[in-house]
């Protein structure tokens, strides 16, 4: 049930509404953990009836995969991508790794997905459910804003729900589109709520203290007294500690998994670290690992209330997941990891099979940090800079050689670069000075440093950089040097002059 909820049921029942009049809407709800947006999103899908609904949701294992969010929200209608024009067409079957070519524009895919909404939602209104925004791929999160600031009169709903301090490359993309902050409960349905999950004898003074504490959040009033004893209830004092409530909240559900079996937590454990909710790959993974998997565990954990095994792995809230991985100890994570990428088809899923297997390295491994490399490899084919650059980052982590390994950090910096994240691509750039010998590495370098300088201040001593940069690849390759060239030209525009005395005459007469 939805207490003091309200205006949030009244927004979204017009934008249901407006969807069976032919009307497109998009709006996102921004609130706290547990705060209950989930249950809003619940609300709109019950009572979106005539409509066809697709639910999705950030997952945060997903984060580097380039359209992974995209690909969860496509995939039901990928029937109806033959009718978009070629160019769209085409550049969303690569963007899905459907088709081979070359890294499509992001625009284009843009105008696919857009024009994907439309067909199918001539046949009935279509209404997207997008939950954790905040975990969305930053590829993924690029299109949906663009396509939700292009509806017009297609019939078709979006909405996403996010965590007011979530990642913000992710959240900054949905900006522009209509919003709704969704408060914590006053204390009068802060104690009906309490009540009604928690009918037992409740001491006023402890009642008192569990209200002010949860803030109104209802996963809090509702998970936070979970992890206490009836005695402590009735009574006890000092049952919270000064951590914010976020992580209270995962506290209360560590307190509440130390009741299992270790068997069951291994099994949740799988299932936490299988970011697709794929049953068939938890439970081949359980096998692996030698687990009891008889059907009798399943119905157990059911009754737990820690997660549903149907049709798709659900846990009854994304903070449940992020509590037993991280309850986990560092060698019971890589068994798990080790388990799913076994299990994981190497021809179909390969860069979640490179992934899970990079999780379960406890130390250097050439053989991880290659198959990671292939996926950055595949990443940057379907345009996604972001999951390259992660990919990259790790597979300099697990290589051996020195020098190999400040090859991949710069490959990873040149990758973050292309993703707009100019600190993480100097922190890349820094580990991978340490590493290169070759004049050819140690070129590119300079030429990577006098790129970022220039996206950040467009001025200053970029243009020296630039040039620095031009000079040290001359003998190297005359191409890359010709095209550094005119780049330290663009950069003295910006700058008004060269820094070191250089003019841009000067420049343009250097041999190349």
């Amino acid at each position: 049930m939805l207490l003091d909820r309200r205006s949030e049921c009244e927004e979204l029942d017009r934008l249901v509404a407006d969807l069976r009049t032919g009307q497109s809407r998009a709006v996102v709800l921004w609130g706290d953990v547990g705060i209950g947006k989930t249950a809003l999103l619940d609300h709109a899908l019950e009572h979106a009836a005539g409509c066809r609904v697709i639910r999705a949701s950030g997952v945060e294992a997903e984060r580097e995969l380039a359209f992974a969010a995209l690909h969860q929200v496509c995939v039901p209608m990928l029937a109806e991508l033959e009718s978009l024009p070629a160019p769209q067409r085409g550049a969303l079957r690569t963007a899905f790794g459907l088709e081979s070519g070359n890294p499509p524009d992001r625009f284009m895919v843009g105008l696919a997905v857009l024009g994907l909404f439309a067909e199918v939602a001539q046949v009935r209104p279509l209404l997207l459910s997008i939950d954790d925004a905040q975990w969305l791929d930053r590829a993924s999160a690029e299109v949906f804003g663009f396509a939700a600031r292009r509806l017009g009169t297609e019939s078709v709903g979006m909405i996403f729900a996010s965590r007011a301090t979530g990642d913000q490359i992710s959240v900054r993309e949905l900006a522009g589109l209509s919003e709704v902050h969704v408060p914590g409960l006053p204390d009068e349905d802060a104690r009906a709520l309490l009540a009604l999950a928690h009918p037992g004898p409740v001491d006023n003074r402890v009642l008192d203290r569990i209200i002010a504490e949860c803030q109104g959040n209802p996963l809090a009033l509702l998970e936070l007294p979970r992890g206490f004893t009836p005695a402590e209830l009735a009574g006890g004092f000092g049952l919270f500690g000064a951590t914010a409530l976020p992580r209270r909240i995962e506290e209360s559900f560590r307190r509440q998994l130390a009741s299992l079996s270790p068997t069951m937590r291994q099994v949740l454990l799988v299932a936490a670290a299988e970011p697709v909710g794929d049953p068939v790959l938890v439970w081949r993974a359980v096998d692996r690992l030698g687990l009891s998997a008889d059907t009798d565990l399943a119905s157990q954990e059911q009754s737990a209330g820690f997660v549903d095994f149907g049709s798709r792995v659900t846990f009854r809230h994304p903070l449940l997941r992020s509590a037993i991985y991280h309850a986990a100890t560092p060698q019971e994570r890589r068994n798990v990891h080790q388990a799913l990428a076994q299990v994981t088809d190497p021809v179909v899923d390969p860069d979640r099979r490179a992934w899970h297997r990079a999780q379960a390295a406890a130390g250097t491994d050439e053989d991880v940090a290659t198959e990671l490399e292939r996926s950055a490899s595949r990443a940057q084919a379907r345009g996604g800079p972001s999951a390259a650059a992660a990919f990259l980052e790790r597979a300099s982590e697990l290589t051996p050689d020195r020098e190999r390994r400040g090859q991949r950090a710069l490959a990873a910096a040149q990758a973050t670069l292309q993703a707009g994240m100019t600190d993480a691509s100097l922190r890349l750039l820094a580990l991978a000075d340490a590493r290169l010998l070759g004049e050819f590495d140690r070129a590119q370098a300079d030429l990577l440093r006098a790129r970022i300088a220039f996206s950040m201040n467009r001025g200053g001593d970029t243009p020296s950089l630039l040039l620095k940069a031009a000079v040290g690849l001359a003998p190297l390759d005359v191409r890359m040097a010709r095209d550094t060239y005119l780049e330290a030209i663009r950069a003295g525009w910006f700058a008004a002059h060269l820094a070191g005395g250089a003019s841009l005459r000067e420049v343009a007469e250097l041999p190349a």
